[in-house]
């Protein structure tokens, strides 16, 4: 059993990425659009708490389903790993982050200049076609 912290968190942070990629996207894109900090948390985990709660507890059935068996080696990494997800998920991903992410207010979003620079953007939000001047539509070409 020496090696289960190696796997509760390799699978577990793994996770938690997932869970954190869903919630703090949404919360970027209202951002971006808005500006509005309050609002940005509060519409970014409405969207983002759905598909977090239904990947939760997905894995924490796949995990629980485990409970029965009779192997001493498998039982345990179920059960820390369901309670694992459970916590992460319910408490940390959809209480902690948002409540610290309205209590950071606009620094949650600051990005010092050089590192602007230095990182790729790669502009998942479209704010590059928002700002860019509107361009009429080409007409379909005809064939034959």
């Amino acid at each position: 059993m020496s090696f289960l912290p190696i796997i509760l968190i390799g699978v577990l942070f793994g996770l938690a990425m997932d869970y954190e990629v869903f919630l703090i996207s949404g919360m970027r894109e209202e951002w971006v659009h808005t500006g509005r900090v309050r609002r940005s948390v509060v519409e970014g985990a409405r969207h983002g708490v759905r598909v977090v709660t239904a990947a939760a507890l997905i894995m924490f059935t796949v995990f629980a389903g485990f409970f029965p068996l009779d192997d001493a080696l498998i039982k345990p990494i179920a059960f820390a790993l369901a309670v694992g997800v459970a916590i992460d998920a319910f408490a940390v991903r959809m209480t902690l982050v948002p409540s610290v992410l309205a209590l950071a207010g606009r620094h949650a979003w600051w990005l010092p200049a050089w590192l602007g620079r230095v990182l790729p953007d790669l502009d998942v939000e479209g704010t590059r076609l928002q700002m860019a001047p509107e361009v009429a539509p080409k007409e379909p070409e005809r064939v034959g």
